[in-house]
């Protein structure tokens, strides 16, 4: 199915590895044009860096800064607007988690979670859809989770900065919509990547058992759903939540 990506210009957040690699990386594939963001890991950033090259991308743009910076996001703004002359995409994908029971979790810990996972998508969202409404057009894609959705034990912070993402999704595709900008999150499922890969195998069998497909999902696929979203195939699609979970949430 041809998508039709070419020359897009776009922004991956958190995009050094795990489920922000593979969406730039499959962007890449499409044709669009990749700058991604990334906190602290400058190795596995210029790993990326150098399969986008791989991928197609002649120049890619990589940018350091933390994500619940307010003006990090700016900074991306115009690196935007001057590198690559604005922004077709972005996909709102930085996050982390710092997880503990409710009543033994401190105030840090349950700030500095929604700063990064739910401030800072705000931030990127407001700099960047300024630069498509200029054109009237644009694709913003944030990346949720079921723990957003339905909650975790364990996760109070996490899940609430998610479910705030889903919140913000909802009212930017309401007030962009009439502008020719969709807005939709993904809630990935149980994914494979580094953050899961601190669970035991207990830990790791136990959710398993409750997913439907019986087994974990690829990054790639959660990518997979990105390009299509991105692509003007989906131009009728707004304010929707799609998990991506093997039916884990059903």
């Amino acid at each position: 199915m041809e998508l039709n990506l070419k020359g897009k210009r776009v922004v991956v957040t958190g995009g050094s590895r795990g489920i922000g690699r593979a969406v730039a990386l499959a962007l890449a594939r499409e044709g669009a044009e990749v700058c991604i963001t990334y906190a602290s890991n400058d190795e596995a950033a210029k790993e990326t860096q150098e399969l986008l090259k791989e991928a197609g991308v002649e120049n890619p743009l990589v940018l350091k800064g933390d994500a619940a910076d307010e003006e990090f996001a700016k900074e991306v703004g115009l690196q935007m607007k001057y590198v690559f002359e604005g922004v077709d995409i972005l996909v709102n994908n930085a996050g982390i988690t710092d997880d503990g029971l409710l009543m033994r979790m401190k105030k840090e810990s349950f700030d500095r979670v929604v700063a990064a996972n739910l401030n800072g998508a705000f931030y990127m969202l407001r700099e960047l859809s300024s630069l498509m409404l200029k054109k009237r057009e644009g694709r913003i894609i944030n990346i949720s989770s079921v723990a957003g959705v339905k909650g975790n034990a364990g996760q109070a912070n996490y899940s609430a900065s998610k479910a705030g993402l889903i919140g913000l999704t909802l009212s930017a595709a309401k007030e962009l919509g009439g502008k020719g900008i969709t807005v939709n999150a993904i809630a990935p499922g149980f994914i494979d990547t580094d953050m899961t890969k601190v669970l035991t195998e207990t830990q790791v069998s136990q959710i398993v058992s409750a997913i439907g497909s019986g087994r974990p999902g690829r990054p790639e696929e959660v990518a997979d759903l990105v390009c299509y979203l991105c692509s003007d195939r989906a131009a009728y699609i707004t304010g929707q939540v799609i998990a991506i979970d093997g039916g884990l949430v059903m």
